[in-house]
């Protein structure tokens, strides 16, 4: 047993202290019947509460924000009662769990959206790429662009969702604002073209995220609340034309949201790794200076950092100052029991990256602990 190993110290976290600085990072499964968790993703998210800190997979705020077949929903009360599984079993093992809320925007299909409608986005520009749907996937198809009137009401799906998380017992949320998704499409000006307050400055493209923290934080506390962002992420055909400036901008506001935590998506998670879960792991030479390093510099708060990481180079990040967490993804998945294996150094269990999206037991629920 490594007692001195930093993954394994504990540390605060907005009012909650945590047994250790391993996270399971949100990963979406595919495994949510009718897009309501169920026994089979409590069993999974219960095995795996030995976390200093469990953030669960990517959660629709409304059925306008469904983009990806068989995901879980925090918008109805059977949504709720799902999740109330999930809560109650990862507290039955004394870890807490945040909630990822999530408005997917553009990426999506009139098949998956109410009334065969258009997705929704800042601008009518489609992204490249297909969208996945239940037998299959379609070529995206040109988002409508959001009317000015329609956009408290987005505003209002986050906070709904956050009254929603609190009665399904979550210990907090985390606000998506990664990997090209409707926060994220508002941010960058390859997504967002818009002339109106929405749009054009910096200051403007961030409004969305900021009041979405606003309206969050009047149901959790702002230290309730965490806030993931993919500086340098081209996932799901995302570009700015000054990604650095734009956001060391809204880390800098962030910074004075008093939030739980920032969550970064780091320069090695590039689209080819999201989309394949490319094997190859962090290491300190990897391109791109938007890591966690860079925003220490700029934000005051709680770093999370994810992308790639082993039991060395995220507990080296960790002495060396550059986060004060890990987010472990695709270790997590086959190693149920993965703070306990860092711990005495044991060998992990191999993943299959054939069953990580959709199924049932098979690469989910069924992989070994050490004992």
């Amino acid at each position: 047993m490594d007692s001195q190993l930093e993954l394994l110290k504990p540390i605060q976290v907005g009012p909650y202290q945590l047994p250790n600085r391993i996270v399971m990072a949100p990963l979406t499964r595919n495994r949510a019947i009718n897009n309501i968790p169920g026994p089979l993703n409590a069993e999974y998210y219960a095995q795996r509460a030995s976390a200093g800190l469990i953030i669960s997979e990517a959660s629709q705020v409304s059925p306008q924000g469904l983009g990806y077949p068989l995901t879980p929903g925090i918008h109805s009360e059977e949504q709720v009662a799902g999740w109330q599984l999930v809560t109650d079993a990862v507290h039955a093992k004394d870890c807490k769990i945040f909630i990822q809320l999530w408005h997917v925007g553009r990426i999506s299909h009139p098949d998956m959206q109410p009334d065969g409608a258009l997705p929704v986005a800042p601008s009518a520009i489609a992204p490249a790429g297909k969208a996945s749907i239940l037998k299959g996937a379609k070529p995206f198809v040109t988002p409508r662009a959001l009317e000015l009137a329609e956009i408290p009401g987005i505003v209002e799906q986050y906070r709904q969702a956050a009254k929603n998380s609190m009665a399904a017992g979550f210990d907090g949320i985390e606000i998506h604002s990664a990997n090209g998704y409707l926060l994220d499409q508002f941010l960058r000006d390859g997504t967002n073209q818009r002339t109106d307050e929405y749009g054009g400055s910096m200051p403007n493209r961030a409004r969305l995220l900021m009041e979405v923290i606003d309206a969050v934080s009047e149901v959790y506390s702002s230290d309730q609340v965490g806030v993931r962002l993919s500086p340098s992420g081209s996932f799901n055909d995302m570009s700015d034309s000054d990604p650095k400036t734009l956001f060391t901008y809204i880390a800098e506001n962030l910074g004075k949201k008093n939030l739980a935590y920032l969550h970064l998506v780091e320069p090695r998670v590039n689209a080819d790794a999201l989309k394949f879960w490319a094997p190859t792991e962090h290491t300190p030479e990897d391109e791109g200076e938007l890591n966690c390093q860079y925003f220490r510099s700029v934000y005051p708060g709680i770093l999370i950092g994810s992308g790639g990481y082993t039991r060395e180079t995220g507990n080296q990040a960790l002495v060396d100052g550059k986060a004060d967490l890990i987010a472990y993804g695709r270790w997590f998945i086959s190693n149920p029991d993965l703070p306990e294996r860092f711990a005495q150094n044991a060998p992990l269990n191999p993943y299959d990256r054939s069953s990580f999206y959709g199924g049932t037991e098979k690469g989910y629920t069924d992989y070994p602990f050490l004992a």
